[in-house]
């Protein structure tokens, strides 16, 4: 659209972030299933992921194994055959019911997050500016977690 020098240019509304999060019904809209994060040791990623999140995970064909982690599944792969890993997104975000127990089972596993969070220790529970209660930590191959209560989750 042309303006002329005269007028000024229109300016596009902010998205209603709202509306971004609402989900939607339709059948074509993509359903994310599975997350990967890349590990250099097989047997130990399942040792520490079978520790923190409190359950088994499922050994699949090749080098990797499947945390059923509600509708959505992490698949920890090992590549240290082909190369060594690289981390995953920024953080990958988990809603757990006991935010107390998984806290208690990554300080064990001694993988707390040392950075901050808006001026917050990022591995501690702490309520965020948003109204979540999280913690975050970061695997042996350096993935990012944050694991945040059920309840508070902030969608926008």
């Amino acid at each position: 659209m042309r303006t002329s020098p005269s007028r000024p240019t229109p300016r596009r509304r902010p998205p209603d972030m709202a509306a971004a999060t609402t989900p939607v019904n339709r059948p074509d809209t993509p359903q994310l299933f599975r997350l990967s994060v890349e590990v250099g040791d097989l047997d130990r990623a399942i040792a520490f992921y079978s520790e923190l999140f409190g359950i088994e995970g499922h050994r699949q064909a090749g080098a990797r194994s499947y945390f059923d982690c509600g509708p959505v599944t992490l698949s920890v792969m090992d590549v240290s055959a082909n190369g060594t890993p690289h981390t995953a997104a920024k953080a990958l975000y988990f809603t757990v019911e006991d935010l107390e127990a998984v806290f208690a089972r990554a300080k064990v596993l001694g993988c707390l997050s040392t950075e901050l969070v808006h001026d917050q220790s990022a591995g501690a529970i702490v309520v965020r500016p948003w109204g979540e209660r999280s913690f975050y930590a970061d695997d042996p191959w350096g993935n990012p977690l944050c694991f945040v209560e059920r309840g508070t989750v902030y969608a926008g």
